[in-house]
């Protein structure tokens, strides 16, 4: 359907595209209605071409509305004309309104889609309520005077919040997106190009280092653990197991039942053993680490 529509484009000389789209007569309610008959009932292509072509004055002027959010209105009016193809595509004439009411709603949408995915290289603006914020942020801190760069006062905050019914924390976020733009990280942070602003950025994750020592550490104790539990009797051993080294731990009610003993005496040999265990295991590191401290050897000669 869209190769067929029309070729007309309203890239390059702006004027021209407008003075050529006035060319283009405007359909009388009759004949609105017999076209676009002809289109649902026949798929002819003239008829869906009259129809769309009839519309463009009203792709344009929706069009101009969205010229502040630095896009190129050329683009713009080329995104309203597909609205409108889709509109005329899905307009039913027996409903009894005009194919302008229909389509002004398709042609929004189109335009409205095609500024959030080009507006930003972050994704924004991906439910009902962030799409409302975003094309009605600037319209509402006009009202309010407050078109100054800036985090916006808490009570013009509320008050956005309030009548778009959203979040107080939507608002001040779309805010401060909206007043920043995309930047490179690559980008030089000086002029004479020396240093990226990437190279400002901080890792908040261990580094190298601290990971393989805490693995290196956690291996050490696994290592030592068997060892370990071999300190323990064969009861506290099993509690402490089904209590500490299970990833679903066994309840003390369970336990309780098994050795015939109340709860309390469980958990009294579960830290019991737990402390047992504790002991041994920093009785094998320091006997490791004795093991590898270097002997201090007498000195070979005497300088006196």
């Amino acid at each position: 359907m869209a190769t067929a529509m029309f070729n007309i484009a309203p890239e390059g000389n702006l004027t021209r595209y407008l003075q050529e789209i006035r060319k283009f007569p405007m359909l009388t309610p009759e004949e609105e209605l017999a076209l676009s008959h002809r289109w649902r009932d026949h798929q002819d292509i003239d008829a869906a071409h009259r129809l769309v072509t009839s519309h463009l004055r009203l792709v344009a002027k929706i069009a101009m509305g969205y010229r502040g959010y630095g896009l190129p209105v050329g683009e713009l009016i080329s995104e309203g004309h597909v609205g409108m193809m889709q509109a005329v595509k899905r307009f039913d004439p027996d409903r009894g309104f005009r194919l302008a009411t229909y389509s002004m709603w398709w042609i929004r949408a189109a335009i409205q889609e095609y500024i959030l995915h080009s507006w930003s290289l972050v994704k924004m603006g991906t439910t009902g309520a962030q799409k409302k914020l975003f094309f009605n942020l600037r319209r509402l801190k006009g009202q309010m005077q407050a078109i100054d760069d800036g985090d916006l006062q808490p009570e013009q905050v509320t008050k956005i919040a309030k009548a778009l019914a959203v979040p107080e924390q939507d608002v001040v976020t779309m805010n401060r997106r909206l007043a920043g733009p995309d930047n490179s990280l690559n980008s030089p942070v000086r002029l004479d190009g020396e240093g990226e602003w990437q190279d400002w950025l901080v890792d908040d994750t261990d580094s190298q280092e601290t990971v393989l020592a805490e693995h290196e550490e956690m291996s050490g104790r696994q290592a030592l653990l068997p060892n370990a539990l071999k300190t323990l009797n064969a009861r506290e051993r099993h509690i402490l197991t089904e209590r500490r080294l299970k990833d679903e731990a066994s309840t003390l009610e369970k336990l309780s039942r098994q050795y015939n003993i109340s709860r309390e005496r469980v958990r009294q040999i579960e830290v019991r053993a737990f402390e047992k265990l504790q002991k041994a295991m920093k009785t094998q590191v320091a006997e490791r680490r004795q093991a590898v401290r270097p002997a201090v050897q007498s000195p070979a000669y005497s300088l006196a």
